[in-house]
């Protein structure tokens, strides 16, 4: 889960979008790890409803069953009523497993606090690891 600067307003899937083109959010939770972690401030861009969104893009989304709810994932891929995401955790899935289908709402372009830089497209395999 993320805290960001998000609008009030209602978009075509009935679900908030952010309220400015650039947003600065906060990640709170373990869902991303080892990608992003708890306290890591995102740069997010704001994507307009059916924007072009790529396997393993990292985004924030909402989930239709969960509006209050505002997640940063890695989008699997496109399904029907939206994109399949799930964090980069293995133990956390409060993510399309626990509830469908996500609307993206922003890409993430990279990390500015406390280590910039961009993150990976795809999380670490099995054995990326020192021996």
């Amino acid at each position: 889960m993320i805290s960001a600067n998000t609008s009030s307003g209602r978009g075509p899937e009935e679900l908030p979008g952010l309220a400015a083109r650039w947003v600065l959010a906060r990640v709170s939770g373990p869902s991303m790890s080892p990608t992003v972690r708890h306290g890591d401030r995102l740069l997010v861009r704001r994507l307009r409803p059916g924007a072009a969104v790529r396997e393993g893009d990292v985004v924030l989304a909402r989930f239709p069953a969960r509006p209050e709810l505002l997640v940063v994932k890695r989008v699997r891929r496109t399904v029907e009523g939206g994109h399949w995401v799930e964090g980069d955790s293995p133990f956390v899935a409060d993510d399309s497993r626990a509830f469908g289908a996500a609307v993206v709402v922003g890409r993430v372009v990279g990390r500015l606090w406390p280590r910039p830089g961009g993150l990976p497209s795809a999380p670490p395999g099995p054995g990326s690891g020192p021996a």
